[in-house]
């Protein structure tokens, strides 16, 4: 009795006024397409065209500049969201793709970030090993790879049919958001966690293990070059500090909300309005990741 009573607290837990995303999301994702889809284009145009000296460099580059313009693709969807008042209009089917596109690519572009950091932490600490294997066929496999990983991982989604939203709590057709509790416990609790584990954490803490190590030891090198390169890893871990990882901390937080793990009604309040604050911090990245290029 005690359990369901707790239950029935968390469920009906009343968030506080959230009108500031009407206007926080579209001001965003302006900025994003405004300064990341150039970036993004002809870095993708300028790395993809230079066959002749293609590395394992270069195609990471370009997958992580492509999984950037996924993502900015489906902001004009989402902005038009938003300013509807958090009222889909354009059906379910359009929904599911561009939702699940959205959030496949975020994971997608901390993946090839980390096998940017791979990368760079052999051809620092292992040089000798890196010319061995610098024949970018490795790094076109791993593309391809994590490419159809998450075309399979998105078409069994979609294919998994439409996501049944609270409706009758928010009063709108929402897309990618207000979930009833069925959809948690059935496909998204799976999903969160696997996308969490595998497309978030791991690839973090490889990030924040490899490039420290990588800076140390070109740090000793006073080149010019040198130096540049300690900036641009420095770069890099910035990014995954201020766009990543909070969204992905502060996720796991709705996620454990949403399971009822936490059912403290200040908390979940205060984990919904984290998680607005941290989705518009993510897409920052696709304007941030043309400086690196």
């Amino acid at each position: 009795t005690n359990s369901v009573q707790k239950s029935n607290v968390a469920m009906n837990c009343s968030v506080t006024s959230t009108d500031y995303q009407f206007y926080l999301f579209p001001a965003v994702y302006t900025l994003a397409l405004v300064v990341g889809l150039p970036g993004n284009v002809a870095a993708l145009v300028a790395f993809s065209c230079r066959a002749a000296s293609r590395t394992a460099f270069s195609v990471y580059i370009s997958s992580l500049a492509l999984a950037d313009l996924v993502i900015l693709c489906t902001l004009p969807f989402r902005i038009h969201y938003h300013l509807n008042g958090n009222s889909w209009v354009f059906g379910d089917v359009l929904c599911r793709v561009t939702g699940i596109l959205f959030y496949a690519n975020i994971y997608l572009s901390i993946c090839f970030m980390t096998c940017i950091c791979v990368d760079r932490y052999v051809a620092t600490l292992h040089p000798h090993t890196y010319l061995r294997l610098q024949s970018p066929w490795c790094s076109v496999v791993v593309s391809v790879v994590l490419w159809c990983a998450v075309g399979v991982a998105v078409l069994v989604f979609i294919l998994m049919g439409p996501l049944q939203t609270d409706r009758a709590r928010t009063g709108k057709h929402t897309c990618f958001e207000n979930f009833a509790k069925t959809e948690w416990t059935s496909r998204l609790g799976g999903y969160s966690l696997l996308c969490l584990t595998v497309g978030s954490l791991l690839p973090s803490l490889i990030i924040l293990v490899c490039y420290p190590l990588a800076a140390r030891r070109i740090s000793a090198i006073k080149t010019r070059t040198a130096q540049k390169a300690v900036r641009v890893i420095y770069a890099i871990l910035a990014i995954l500090l201020l766009c990543f990882l909070p969204n992905h901390l502060v996720y796991l937080l709705h996620l454990l909300a949403r399971m009822e793990v936490i059912q403290n009604c200040s908390a979940t309040n205060a984990i919904y309005h984290a998680r607005r604050f941290t989705m518009a911090l993510v897409i920052l990245n696709t304007c941030l990741d043309p400086v690196l290029y």
